[in-house]
């Protein structure tokens, strides 16, 4: 080999080893063998992971029906024994334990109803009595409240017959009103009638002995009828229950016949 053949061939190989890989003879070949040599074995481990999840599956499936065979086995053996036992101390059948359920049951529903109805029943009396006394104050607001005006109206009144009037239909709302008959006293001491004032008097003591109003208004019929130590003894005992009236009865017109009177003349003396 000459010279220059030999610097031809070192060239030529020197120009292949300085080519890019993909440049070399078959290469592109290779690269689509191991292409498709990787899809393959991708396939096969899809291929290798359903199975695997298949497998689970169908291992987790016969587990639930063993479980469920073996509960429904137990279960079973469960009402049989109880059925049996039933059967040991004196059940005869299932109707005869129907019945027995049903009675005691209805018997519960009973005693239960009779309860309520008899909780019921109490508060329906209940419910009635408040009722009745609910509508017996309200009648008796109303009556306080027309007697009320009554009274009102008996201030505005200027002759005791007016106010006797008026006192009458007090004591025909309310009959037996001490209030009433003792003003009712004092109007007809103010028409002089001193005897239909006395016994109006004795009427309100009668019920109340310690009304010290009327005490003091039949003290003053007993001084004008003349009867000096009843109406001492009663201005007495007004005096014990109320000392309010002392300055009243000193200047009272109907106890004149007293004045001068030394067992008057101390009831009425002011206290130091």
């Amino acid at each position: 080999m000459s010279q220059s053949q030999s610097e031809t061939k070192a060239e030529t190989l020197q120009r292949y080893a300085n080519d890019s890989i993909y440049d070399k003879p078959l290469m592109e070949r290779y690269v689509l063998d191991e292409l498709k040599l990787l899809r393959t074995e991708q396939q096969d481990l899809e291929r290798r992971m359903m199975k695997e999840i298949t497998d689970r599956e169908l291992s987790v499936a016969d587990k639930s029906m063993n479980y469920a065979n073996v509960t429904v086995t137990y279960f079973f053996y469960l009402i049989a024994g109880a059925a049996s036992l039933f059967a040991l101390i004196g059940w005869q059948s299932l109707k005869e334990l129907r019945d027995n359920t049903k009675k005691v049951a209805d018997q519960q529903l009973q005693d239960i109803a009779e309860q309520y109805e008899k909780k019921f029943q109490l508060l329906e009396q209940d419910l009635k009595r408040k009722t009745r006394i609910i509508a017996q104050n309200n009648k008796e607001i109303e009556t306080i409240n027309e007697i009320h005006n009554l009274w009102l109206r008996s201030q505005n009144l200027q002759t005791p017959e007016q106010r006797i009037d008026v006192y009458d239909e007090i004591l025909k709302i309310r009959p037996g009103d001490l209030e009433a008959l003792t003003y009712k006293a004092d109007a007809a001491m103010e028409t002089r009638e001193f005897n239909w004032a006395l016994s109006l008097c004795n009427r309100v003591l009668e019920l109340d002995p310690s009304n010290a109003h009327a005490l003091y208004q039949r003290a003053c019929a007993f001084a004008c009828l003349g009867s000096e130590e009843q109406a001492i003894n009663d201005l007495e005992m007004a005096l014990q229950y109320t000392a309010s009236l002392r300055e009243l009865a000193a200047e009272e017109r109907d106890f004149e016949s007293l004045w001068g009177n030394d067992r008057f003349e101390s009831l009425v003396a002011p206290i130091d």
